[in-house]
């Protein structure tokens, strides 16, 4: 157990309001005002954390809280008055308040996220990470675009839909991510080399999959509060950035956003995203490392 004084722990919280801020409020004018962005929007759209949820700050399991400003927590899910044994282990003196998060009351309630979390973390990060996908989950989102006309109806594809049809035809497809498979049009489905499900999932993920690595920020979130905000934002801010490279791989023309493609459709365009896929890769695999140490201290 360790305490954090008043002051510390709100300027901790103040700083990570304003990290998260960066992102939430340019989503929230454009939200207000009917505005949509193909890249910027996704981290709020696609996942389940709203902005409001993502800017409480919490230290994560094993910290007091001390002051009066602690008390407001004690209505927030998962938070108790520390017990005297707790005070003592954290050298917190005085009657004053001390407020800790609940770990044995969100192991209890949060259990089947736990195990599942402690499952795809593991082996994703023993597989060997596969680095010849180069983003042909989107190209296949849009196969046959004419026929189907089912995603982003308001942006255009760089080479037009015989032109995206073409290189979907003349590369090898094999996604290994479930949530990039299931968007799919129907004529991609049968060209993909494999076949991912919801159930082989824990299967199937690799270290080299954008999505997976992107996905660290969902299984951040989901176990929140017992991991301090500071790891959530850290996987949030490296999904944006996978994001924005997997979007520039991607068929659409994006340039006029800002995003320059990377032209996966050429030698020099998949070697620069196999070269940029590693990269993330990497530093996935320490935010991953990270994640699975909060998991394996929670007890259940």
């Amino acid at each position: 157990m360790t305490s954090l004084a008043e002051d510390l722990w709100q300027e901790r919280a103040a700083a990570h309001h304003r990290r998260v801020d960066r992102y939430a409020l340019p989503y929230l004018a454009r939200r207000s005002s009917n505005q949509k962005h193909p890249v910027e929007d996704f981290l709020f759209t696609y996942y389940t954390q709203k902005p409001g949820q993502l800017s409480r700050w919490h230290p994560g399991t094993g910290v007091i809280l001390t002051g009066d400003s602690a008390t407001e927590r004690l209505g927030w899910k998962f938070y108790r008055e520390a017990d005297e044994a707790e005070r003592a282990a954290a050298g917190v003196s005085g009657r004053g308040p001390a407020v800790v998060l609940d770990q044995e009351k969100f192991a209890e309630q949060r259990r089947e996220a736990l195990d599942f979390a402690a499952i795809i973390l593991g082996r994703t990060e023993a597989r060997p990470a596969q680095f010849g996908c180069f983003g042909l989950h989107e190209w296949a989102m849009v196969y046959k675009q004419e026929a189907n006309a089912v995603r982003h109806e308001y942006l255009q594809l760089r080479l037009g839909s015989s032109g995206t049809d073409e290189v979907v035809e003349g590369n090898r497809i094999r996604c290994t991510h479930f949530d990039a498979y299931r968007f799919y049009t129907p004529q991609a489905t049968g060209l993909n080399e494999l076949t991912p499900t919801r159930e082989n999932q824990r299967d199937l993920e690799q270290p080299g999959c954008l999505h997976a690595n992107m996905d660290l920020y969902k299984w951040a979130y989901k176990l929140s509060p017992a991991l301090p905000s500071e790891l959530v934002m850290d996987c949030f801010e490296l999904s944006w950035r996978i994001r924005a490279m997997d979007m520039r791989a991607s068929p659409y023309d994006l340039a006029d956003w800002g995003y320059p493609p990377i032209q996966i459709e050429t030698a020099a365009g998949k070697a620069d995203y196999v070269t940029q896929q590693r990269g993330f890769s990497a530093e996935s695999a320490v935010l991953r490392g990270r994640l699975r140490d909060v998991v394996n201290t929670i007890p259940r």
